[in-house]
């Protein structure tokens, strides 16, 4: 599959992931009010695992390899998901509380900032196409 075909399918499973990830805040942020980075963090625990799973199954399904879900759930996290929590709550801190941003609209900015980050980190490194190994004598 060439790279635009799977950055159309990243930004597919990005827009479902972004629609859980502001539902989730907006609901986090009404149950708990005042503590944005601790809802931003749950949100986004939440839209990694649904994201991943989208991710496995669907934008880089020809790519799955022998390793386990778990493992490559873990390497997902190591990647996106550190990207995505620094990146988020670093952004989220400086424009709710520095530029005063409404929480849902400083996310929104945030999701778009870590997602080129993302999509390179996934096509290169968590879901990278996989080197042909020479064959031996």
């Amino acid at each position: 599959m060439n790279t635009l075909a799977r950055w159309g399918k990243f930004n597919l499973v990005g827009v479902m992931g972004m629609v859980a990830q502001l539902g989730s805040l907006a609901v986090l942020n009404r149950i708990v009010p005042g503590h944005y980075l601790a809802a931003s963090a749950v949100a986004l625990e939440l839209t990694l695992l649904h994201n991943f799973v989208w991710h496995v199954h669907y934008t880089w399904r020809e790519r799955r390899e022998t390793a386990t879900l778990l493992g490559q759930c873990a390497r997902f996290h190591l990647s996106n998901g550190m990207v995505s929590l620094v990146g988020n709550l670093a952004l989220m801190k400086v424009l709710v509380a520095g530029a005063l941003l409404p929480v849902l609209a400083a996310n929104g900015i945030a999701i778009l900032c870590c997602s080129l980050v993302n999509f390179s980190l996934g096509e290169t490194w968590m879901f990278g196409a996989k080197r042909l190994q020479p064959k031996a004598g």
